[in-house]
């Protein structure tokens, strides 16, 4: 049996198929900030959430799967003021922007979004240690 390689691993990346490339990543540099960590043209700009932690934009006539309609993928990132983000993406004029909402089974304060395509993006704080 093969042994696993033990060498850590160096970053993640969650792709998300677009019919446009352009106004997706407008979006998550200019609206939502994230750093531009790899860009591989028009196929797909990686965006950094936070250190290892990336989503990866990718023109859907370019990639290995195809844009979809109906979403079954949430983008979760976990901020330390939700108040602060929930107030500047009412401003910005953000689609789909729910309500602040409480969940106390799992601890935390949170709401959601769509990004320019649909994506829902779930903007979290944890309201305990552990959570």
């Amino acid at each position: 049996m093969a042994e696993r390689p033990t060498a850590p691993h160096v970053l993640a990346i969650t792709f998300l198929y677009y019919k446009d490339l352009p106004r997706a990543f407008a979006f998550y540099r200019d609206v939502m900030g994230l750093r531009l960590a790899i860009d591989q043209g028009d196929l797909a700009k990686i965006m950094e959430i936070a250190p290892g932690a990336h989503v990866g934009l990718v023109d859907e006539a370019r990639g290995m799967n195809n844009w979809q309609a109906e979403k079954c993928v949430q983008l979760c990132i976990r901020v330390a003021d939700v108040d602060g983000w929930h107030a500047y993406l009412a401003a910005e004029g953000v689609a789909g922007l729910s309500r602040i909402f409480v969940n106390e089974a799992i601890g935390i304060r949170a709401f959601v979004c769509r990004d320019p395509e649909g994506y829902q993006i779930e903007i979290q704080q944890a309201t305990r240690a552990g959570a």
